[in-house]
């Protein structure tokens, strides 16, 4: 079994919903469900749009291969609605992002693992540091602890309380 740490993320139609379908799918095709962080909402990274995103980072125990797993997960987000209509950053339905998978590293051109930006978007730090502050990164070697820290993302990220 491997670990893999996925960042899902949305800023279309009802977000929270958005994440809730997403992880059940995650749950039904890609393996068990582990720790999920909380909610956080945030600014659009990239580019501007009229709604901010809520992300979320989600653990799950897979079998499936980096490759498989990247395949499963743009089957999820094509099931779930998601068109990308450009190659650039956009508004989405729902986005699902490996961040790492073990410690692998992977340089692929489909695929790089851990996740190449991680380190520079608060969005994905924030809901990190919340469940594995302590988790190392294979290639920078630093804690998420650290990496949060040092990030230079001043974009505004906030947890979201508990929907009722």
């Amino acid at each position: 079994m491997n670990t893999a740490i996925l960042l899902l993320g949305t800023n279309m139609g009802e977000r929270r919903q958005n994440l809730i379908h997403a992880t059940d799918a995650l749950r039904n095709k890609v393996g068990k469900v582990g720790q999920c962080s909380s909610v956080y909402e945030s600014e659009p990274w990239g580019f501007e749009a009229d709604q901010s995103f809520f992300n979320q980072v989600i653990e799950v125990e897979t079998l499936l291969s980096p490759l498989d797993l990247l395949l499963e997960l743009q089957k999820i987000e094509k099931n779930m609605g998601r068109v990308k209509t450009r190659q650039t950053y956009e508004s989405r339905l729902i986005d699902i992002d490996i961040l790492f998978y073990d410690d692998l590293v992977m340089d692929r051109e489909e695929l790089k693992i851990p996740h190449p930006e991680i380190k520079n978007r608060r969005f994905a730090l924030e809901p990190l540091h919340e469940l594995f502050p302590r988790k190392v990164h294979p290639v920078v070697q630093k804690t998420i602890s650290q990496l949060l820290k040092e990030c230079m993302d001043k974009l505004w990220v906030k947890k979201l309380p508990l929907s009722k």
